[in-house]
């Protein structure tokens, strides 16, 4: 299992987080549940030019756009780059400044999860009134299973423990405890995350899924395990006795051979990064030729491998034509 440094920490900040429930319909629970981070994720793709540029691609165009973006021949692609730059461009001077372009990553980022809560909204809201009871989201997922006690499944256990674990979620994202879930209380429970207030499950589900012997914490072996295991012959890779060296160093500050939840919370919530900045930012260093602080729509299409790489992405759809 090869990895670099570079690529664990992206997907530790970054890319692990936003869907903890991609749920189907109905009688299909998932095998397995996805740990939340604090920042939804820009791109499932580390962030290393030196690997290609399919972070950038995913994080400029939004995921739902990239694959059938990819597929467009050239000319395609410039003439719908250019109406995307365009809406990017809201002042209209001809110029894509850093605060249009942050403004634009957000607003995919944005979208991408309102896109997920649309998805899901019409299978759960089985009464049609505008909110999701946990009865309707318990029913509609496990009902199935529920009847016969988990009975038909493999690992019973697995399924129960994830109908707990979906009821503590739900809990904690319905604000007022009256058991029926808001569309925003619903994107808490979907995305927490992207919301302060739950930051505790984030913690918790965090602890549960590395600590292996249910002590409650996360010892260095349990730590190391959740990013590697090692394959039959196969020497460590170096990064990893640097990531044991960042348990011991930096993340274990108590010096306790553990990560409590307060060290937990330190290392997957380090604070208020703004990634959508941040890449802002990174285009327009890597674009902008005549170093004014602006990209003009020729600086680019100069660089549309930057922007679009080749057909190697696996995710979404393009943007609505109507948006264009």
């Amino acid at each position: 299992m090869q990895k670099s440094l570079q690529n664990r920490e992206n997907m530790q900040l970054l890319f692990l987080g936003t869907l903890a429930l991609l749920v189907g319909v109905t009688v299909t629970v998932p095998a397995q549940e996805k740990r939340v981070h604090r920042q939804s994720d820009l791109s499932d793709h580390a962030h290393d030019d030196s690997h290609g540029f399919q972070y950038d691609h995913e994080a400029f165009l939004g995921k739902e756009e990239a694959k059938t973006f990819d597929q467009l021949s050239p000319e395609e692609s410039k003439e719908r780059l250019g109406k995307i730059v365009d809406r990017i461009d809201t002042d209209k001077d001809g110029f894509v400044s850093h605060a249009e372009l942050h403004h634009w990553i957000k607003h995919r980022q944005r979208r991408y999860i309102e896109e997920n809560v649309d998805k899901h909204w019409k299978d759960y809201d089985q009464n049609k009134d505008g909110k999701i009871a946990w009865t309707e989201y318990k029913n509609t997922t496990y009902g199935f299973y529920m009847d016969e006690e988990f009975d038909d499944v493999e690992d019973k256990m697995s399924y129960k423990s994830m109908l707990t674990r979906d009821e503590r979620r739900f809990k904690s994202a319905d604000r007022d405890g009256d058991g029926i879930a808001t569309r925003e209380e619903f994107t808490a429970f979907l995305h927490p995350e992207e919301f302060d207030y739950m930051k505790d499950v984030v913690i918790q589900e965090t602890i549960e899924d590395i600590d292996k012997n249910g002590d409650k914490k996360i010892n260095l072996q349990e730590y190391i395990g959740d990013m590697y295991t090692p394959e039959d012959g196969e020497n460590e890779p170096e990064w990893v006795a640097t990531e044991k060296k960042h348990f011991t160093e930096f993340r274990d500050t108590n010096k306790d051979g553990f990560l409590d939840a307060n060290e937990v919370a330190q290392w997957i919530l380090p604070g208020e990064v703004d990634h959508a900045d941040n890449e802002a930012k990174h285009l327009i260093h890597e674009t902008d030729k005549d170093n004014d602080g602006r990209l003009s729509l020729s600086e680019i299409m100069d660089r549309i491998d930057f922007i679009k790489v080749s057909t190697i992405t696996d995710f979404g759809t393009l943007v609505n034509h109507d948006e264009l």
